[in-house]
């Protein structure tokens, strides 16, 4: 149970039982570890970064989140604090905007973005994990170089198969249309 009463004081967090931590559990231990206070702002960003099923924008969020719950700035400074950490993973730009997701040690995701209707798909398991191993071998190459703190962000941007039959029936006012 988390419990504050100011908006930005640290809050204490008891779990009760033998239950999994939450997502939002893991992520609070994960900034407290890291040395950042448990405020209110923080656990309702990350509980609405939990919620999303496709990378999200720093605006997207903002949104998800409502109004009174905090200032766009705030998710801003917060998602520049969990992405140092390694709490959240920059996934892919798109169109010019930094998406993000919530990292709790699960594999990484790759997406593809389709060029025409801005759909995002998440890659197959299988070939993520091919990819991952790829990036892997890369990485350790790179730090037998004498590389440190290595990170890499993947893109992947194509038409998919689906959007000619989106294209063809979008109207001039839709990106596929354009």
């Amino acid at each position: 149970m988390l419990a504050s009463t100011q908006t930005n004081h640290p809050l204490a967090g008891a779990r009760s039982g033998n239950r999994a931590p939450s997502p939002v559990e893991l992520a609070t231990a994960k900034l407290q570890s890291a040395g950042l206070r448990i405020t209110q702002p923080r656990i309702a960003i990350l509980a609405a970064l939990n919620k999303c099923s496709a990378p999200t924008s720093i605006e997207q969020l903002h949104t998800e989140l409502g109004s009174g719950t905090c200032d766009l700035v705030t998710v801003y400074r917060c998602m520049a604090a969990f992405e140092e950490i390694g709490l959240v993973r920059r996934a892919f730009f798109h169109n010019g905007t930094a998406v993000y997701e919530i990292n709790l040690g699960q594999p990484t995701r790759y997406h593809v973005v389709c060029k025409a209707t801005d759909r995002v798909e998440e890659l197959d398991t299988e070939t993520s994990a091919e990819l991952s191993r790829t990036l892997t071998e890369v990485e350790a190459k790179l730090r037998a170089r004498g590389f440190a703190e290595l990170g890499h962000i993947v893109e992947f941007f194509g038409v998919s198969p689906r959007a000619g039959l989106t294209a063809a029936h979008a109207s001039p006012s839709t990106p596929a249309a354009r």
